[in-house]
């Protein structure tokens, strides 16, 4: 009798032991089994909506399950990447996610989680480059001679942004800083507001995304200077970007992420990987999502390393500029 027990708690031991092993797998093949919760930090409408959209769909019917957006917004993204975070990790709760959260609002206070530790990125979805614009009576076409004519005026000019703390606000600081120049902050609620200023003459630059203002610069109502990408913009052909004209290395852009909590299996991840590639790689959503001023960023750009870099980037910023800012 005491063999026998022995010999079913060794079975069952190893029973447990195998499961252990196959269990993580187990679990990606039969994931998805119910639907997926996309949780996006800004409200219906804006930019991370419509580009929710753009993938969420055709990425449901990919992985056979609906995928149901969920609206935290406030707090600069941070209230929702707060929620992913705080998630099982188990595929059925990811973020679309943007620099706000993981990367700008950490530089410059205490959020509640770690933008690296807290999360498991999946792809980095699109991006969106900032562009440097200016009134058209500004006396300076392209960005050197921008970086010129501050040289000539300290302190005379003035440059807008969608709010302190945005990805706007600190892509000025930084060409500030990296050009040795200076220009007066002026902070606006939001994209609109500080056009509208920066047509108005109450401002003489700023930076913002070309879905902002692409309609702008072709009535003649703002002038591109630059781009803060690594590359030309195929919406902008003709305008420089700001490293190859007189700034080598400089960048600064919007971008989101598809992100889950800690912990995420990798084969579910993998999984999420090359679905998202595959919907992202449909000429058709390549086309949408260059009409808003993005690019498609999936399987071309890896997600630690460019939020890592970029957090790295904010936050030697705000130590060297002493940034001190509540989202």
């Amino acid at each position: 009798m005491a063999h026998a027990r022995f010999d079913a708690t060794r079975r069952s031991l190893v029973a447990a032991a195998a499961l252990a092993c196959v269990g993580p797998r187990a679990l990606a093949q039969a994931w998805p089994s119910k639907p997926i919760r996309l949780v996006l930090g800004y409200a219906p409408g804006g930019g991370a909506d419509v580009t929710a959209r753009e993938f969420a769909q055709p990425l449901s019917r990919l992985l056979g399950q609906p995928i149901v957006v969920d609206y935290k917004a406030g707090a600069g993204g941070t209230l929702a990447a707060a929620e992913v975070a705080r998630a099982a990790p188990d595929g059925y709760t990811l973020g679309l996610l943007d620099n706000a959260p993981l990367a700008i609002a950490p530089a410059l206070r205490h959020v509640g989680y770690d933008p690296v530790k807290s999360f498991t990125p999946i792809a980095m979805v699109t991006q969106l480059p900032q562009v440097l614009v200016a009134n058209p009576a500004l006396p300076a076409s392209r960005s050197r001679e921008l970086i010129a004519l501050m040289r000539k005026q300290p302190g005379k000019l003035n440059y807008g942004s969608g709010g302190s703390g945005s990805v706007s606000h600190l892509a000025g600081e930084l060409y500030k800083a990296r050009s040795d120049t200076f220009a007066l902050h002026v902070p606006y609620r939001g994209g609109a507001p500080a056009i509208t200023a920066l047509i108005a003459g109450e401002v003489q630059f700023a930076f913002l995304t070309y879905a902002a203002t692409g309609s702008f610069i072709k009535s003649g109502q703002l002038k591109a200077l630059g781009v803060a990408s690594a590359a030309r913009m195929p919406q902008l052909p003709d305008v420089p970007t700001i490293a190859e004209d007189g700034l080598p290395g400089y960048e600064a852009q919007g971008w989101f992420a598809l992100a889950g909590p800690a912990g995420m299996p990798p084969a579910i991840v993998q999984t999420l990987q090359k679905a998202l590639v595959e919907v992202l790689a449909s000429p058709a959503v390549v086309q949408r999502v260059e009409s808003m001023g993005q690019t498609v960023a999936a399987g071309k750009v890896d997600p630690d390393k460019a939020i890592a870099t970029e957090l790295a980037t904010w936050r030697k910023l705000v130590a060297e500029r002493k940034l001190s800012i509540e989202l």
